[in-house]
């Protein structure tokens, strides 16, 4: 009995502590106040956003390996074909086909005796053969001897090649015969840096390239960004409208830099190019190329919903600046009725420019006119993208 009455007394001990256990652990416990410090709010800056997007647009294209391509390798591919294709090398020789019959033999004979018999390669064919290579482009000249000591070209004035192989071997036979010329004249041949095709094809080639990657780079990319519904995100946001087209546009800068870089060097060390121009003066007008073909890019998608629309629109704007604006030649071959017009184009005076700060060495401050075209195409077609610019 006195067991049992000592069992009882051990359980409510152990069950009365258990509940003051219990009740201690529920309670809340009390947490001192520490002093808080008052830090001043955080406001970012009016270029904040703008320096954002331009950030994140860099990022976007580092990973596009595509456009290290076509912005970086393909204008270095184009301009070492070109390059190569018009180096400096001796003239070609004219190839002439001589009729066979009387005469043939004496016509080929007083081709031989020319001083610059090196310059014309001539073969005694048939008439039928003769006649034939000429239609095919393999003859630029027939000569068709009578026997009696006249001869008969047979040439084509549409083609500048035939036209300068009859020259040619109408002076060979002449004065291979014995013409004596009254005035004494001396040829001298020039090639030096400066006045050789590739020197006038490189700053043409650079302001291609740089309306190319400004209208595509930038056209395509707003195209892209609105076929994925990426715009509708930037509706909700605080950000400017400016600040977004403004990042789109200055994002070329940073690649204008290395094509300007790229192209001189190429043309200095492999084609030995002289720059004449300053650097400053180089950047400077590759910069307002950049820009201004950013504005127009921007103006020409700011509504296109589709990349095959935005493509027609590019290449709608772009194909009169490169058949006019003298990329591969001078646009002095067009009518003076039209050069105004030209004159007035983007492409034009940026490639003006280039030429005459590259190879003439010409002052920013002198080529004003064309500084002044390319800021107003691109603040206008800036201040029409702002308008006109849709989200959806």
């Amino acid at each position: 009995m006195e067991a049992k009455v000592l069992i009882l007394r051990a359980l409510n001990f152990d069950r009365s502590r258990l509940n003051k256990l219990m009740s201690i652990a529920e309670q809340t416990p009390v947490i001192e106040k520490v002093p808080s410090r008052k830090y001043p709010a955080k406001r970012n800056g009016r270029w904040a956003g703008y320096l954002h997007l331009l950030g994140a647009r860099m990022l976007e294209l580092k990973r596009e390996p595509e456009v290290v391509f076509w912005v970086f390798v393909f204008p270095l591919l184009l301009a070492a074909g070109l390059g190569i294709a018009f180096r400096n090398k001796p003239g070609d020789a004219s190839s002439v086909a001589i009729v066979a019959g009387s005469g043939a033999q004496e016509a080929e004979a007083l081709l031989q005796r020319y001083p610059q018999h090196a310059s014309i390669e001539a073969s005694v064919r048939d008439a039928d053969a003769a006649r034939k290579g000429f239609r095919l482009g393999k003859y630029d000249l027939v000569i068709e001897p009578d026997g009696a000591g006249r001869v008969r070209y047979l040439y084509d004035p549409a083609r500048p090649e035939s036209v300068l192989a009859r020259a040619q071997v109408n002076d060979a036979l002449q004065a291979a015969a014995g013409r004596k010329d009254v005035v004494a004249t001396t040829l001298v041949t020039s090639s030096e840096p400066g006045s050789r095709y590739i020197d006038f094809l490189i700053p043409g080639l650079l302001g291609m390239n740089l309306m190319n990657s400004g209208m595509w780079g930038i056209g395509f990319a707003l195209v892209d960004m609105r076929q994925r519904k990426l715009l509708k995100r930037f509706v909700g946001t605080p950000m400017r409208r400016s600040d977004f087209l403004l990042a789109l546009m200055s994002s070329r800068l940073v690649l204008m830099i290395i094509e300007i870089g790229l192209l001189l060097t190429l043309g200095v060390i492999v084609f030995h190019m002289r720059v004449l121009g300053s650097l400053f003066a180089i950047l400077f007008l590759g910069a307002m190329g950049a820009l201004c073909f950013g504005g127009v890019g921007l103006v020409t998608a700011s509504r296109a919903q589709k990349i095959e629309s935005v493509s027609g629109l590019m290449n709608l704007v772009m194909m009169p600046m490169w058949i006019f604006s003298g990329v591969f030649f001078s646009y002095e071959r067009f009518p003076a009725v039209i050069r105004p017009l030209i004159k007035a184009l983007p492409l034009t005076a940026l490639n003006d420019s280039l030429r005459a700060s590259i190879l003439e060495g010409t002052p920013l401050i002198h080529q004003w006119p064309r500084l002044l075209v390319m800021f107003l195409w691109g603040a206008i077609s800036f201040v029409l993208a702002l308008k006109w610019f849709r989200w959806t």
